[in-house]
C-alpha cells in the first residue's frame, strides 16, 4: 500500500509553512489553525552546559554496545584558558560517566530491529514523517529540544514492546511528548494543547487512554478512572526511567572540549552539532548506536564540515568521548550521510528550523562529499 495515500498527521503551523503530513490511513486532511499567540514556553536550563570540563575515560562492563575505553596520559586537560574549579572537573567527568553507565543498559535501550521483530502495520518512513512532525510542534509550542529527544526515545522504547497500528502512531507521538514535556518543561502543555495541535483529531479521553489500551485491555475499568490512572500506567511501561539519557546531553559536555580545539571557537560549529545530533533523531538506522556515540559523532562531522583540511578526532576528543576515530566509523557515515540528503527524505521541519538566522543558517552550510579515510583510521 501507498504509504501516501494512508492518512495524515494532522498539524498547526505557521500559514508559511503549511503542508501536509501523510503517515498512516485514508483520513482527510484538515486544515490548519495558527497557533494561540499565548502559547510560549520557558524551560529549564541546561544543567550540564559548564564551559570548563574535565578529560574522561569510560571504563565499564562487556556490553557489545560500550565504546573501548581511551586512556589518556594527561587526566587534567582544561578546555578553557580560564582558572578552573577542580570540583568542576570531577563534577562534569562524574556526570558523563554516570550517564554512559546508563545508556548501556539494556532496559535503557530501544531495539534496533523492531520494525522488522515488532511492528507489522508500522514502516520507517511513517516513523520518520512523525519525528519530523515532532519537530515542528517542539518549534510551535518553543520547548526544549531535550524534551524532543525524550519523545523520541519514549516513542522507540514502547514500539519496541509493543505493535501498534498505524492510526494510532500520532497518538502515541503527542502522548510521549506529553510525558516528556512534564519532566523538562517549567510549563508544559496540556492534553487540551496536544488535542489541538492535531486539529482535535483525538479527545482527551483518546490521548489517556487509546495508545495505553494493552494495559487496560484485561481490566473493567472506567474511562474517568482511566485518565486518572493514565500517568501511572505510563511510569509503570518506563520503569520511572524518564531521564533516559539522551544525545543532546553527551554533546553538551563534549562540545566545550571540541571547542576549545577551534581557533577561533564557532558557534556556528555548536548549532551545526545540534542540528546533526537532531536529524539523527529521524534515521531509524540510527537506533543502534548509543546516544554517547550519536554525539560524538555529530563534533566529528560538524568539525569535518567547518575544518575539512584538519584532523577533526584527535587524542584530547577521544580522551573527552572515549571513542576511537575507528569505532564512530559507521555512525559518522551515517550522519555524514543524513547531513548530504541521501538519508531521512522526509527531514524538511529539521532543515527548515537550521535555516533560520538565529542559529546560523548551518543547514545550508556545504560540506565535503567524502570523509578522507584517514580521519576514520585508529
Amino acid at each position: 500500500m501507498d504509504d501516501t495515500k494512508q492518512n495524515s498527521i494532522n498539524v498547526i503551523h505557521h500559514d508559511s509553512r503549511k503542508r501536509p503530513f501523510p503517515i498512516v490511513t485514508g483520513a482527510n486532511h484538515h486544515p490548519v489553525k495558527p497557533l494561540p499567540s499565548t502559547k510560549r514556553r520557558v524551560v529549564l536550563g541546561d544543567l550540564t552546559n559548564s564551559e570548563n570540563l574535565t578529560s574522561i575515560s569510560i571504563h565499564s562492563s562487556d556490553n557489545k554496545h560500550n565504546p573501548r575505553s581511551v586512556q589518556c596520559v594527561n587526566t587534567e586537560v582544561s578546555v578553557s584558558s580560564r582558572s578552573t574549579n577542580t570540583k568542576k572537573f570531577s563534577l562534569a567527568s562524574l556526570i558523563y560517566q554516570h550517564l554512559h553507565s546508563l545508556e548501556v543498559e539494556e532496559k535503557r535501550r530501544p531495539l534496533a530491529d523492531y520494525m522488522e521483530k515488532v511492528q507489522s502495520d508500522i514502516t520507517i518512513g511513517m516513523r520518520e514523517v512523525l519525528v519530523d512532525w515532532l519537530v515542528e510542534v517542539t518549534e510551535e509550542y518553543k520547548l526544549a529540544s531535550d524534551t524532543l529527544f525524550l519523545t523520541v526515545s519514549y516513542i522507540d522504547r514502547f514500539l519496541s514492546s509493543h505493535s501498534l497500528s498505524r492510526n494510532k502512531l500520532q497518538l502515541l507521538g503527542v502522548s510521549c511528548m506529553l510525558v516528556a514535556s512534564k519532566f523538562e518543561e517549567i510549563s508544559p502543555p496540556q492534553a487540551e494543547d496536544y488535542c489541538y495541535i492535531t486539529d482535535n483529531t483525538y479527545t482527551k479521553e483518546e490521548l489517556f487512554v487509546l495508545i495505553f489500551f494493552p494495559f487496560f485491555i484485561s481490566s473493567s475499568i472506567s474511562t474517568t478512572k482511566a485518565v486518572f490512572q493514565m500517568e501511572e500506567t505510563l511510569l509503570q511501561f518506563l520503569n520511572s526511567d524518564l531521564s533516559n539519557p539522551i544525545p543532546k546531553t553527551f554533546l553538551r559536555i563534549l562540545i566545550r572540549a571540541a571547542q576549545g580545539e577551534m581557533q577561533p571557537s564557532s558557534s556556528s560549529f555548536e548549532f551545526l552539532s545540534w542540528f546533526l545530533v537532531e536529524l539523527s533523531l529521524l534515521d531509524y538506522s540510527c537506533l543502534r548506536f548509543l546516544p554517547s556515540m550519536v554525539a560524538a559523532s555529530a563534533i566529528f562531522v560538524a568539525r569535518f564540515t567547518l575544518e575539512p583540511e584538519k584532523h577533526p578526532w584527535g587524542l584530547k576528543m577521544q580522551c573527552y568521548s572515549g571513542y576511537k576515530p575507528s569505532e564512530l566509523k559507521d555512525c559518522v557515515l551515517a550522519i555524514h550521510d543524513l547531513q548530504l540528503g541521501r538519508r531521512a527524505p522526509s527531514s524538511r521541519a529539521v532543515r527548515e528550523k537550521y535555516t533560520q538566522h538565529k542559529l546560523k543558517c548551518v543547514a545550508a552550510l556545504a560540506c565535503p562529499l567524502e570523509i578522507p579515510d584517514s580521519y576514520l583510521e585508529e
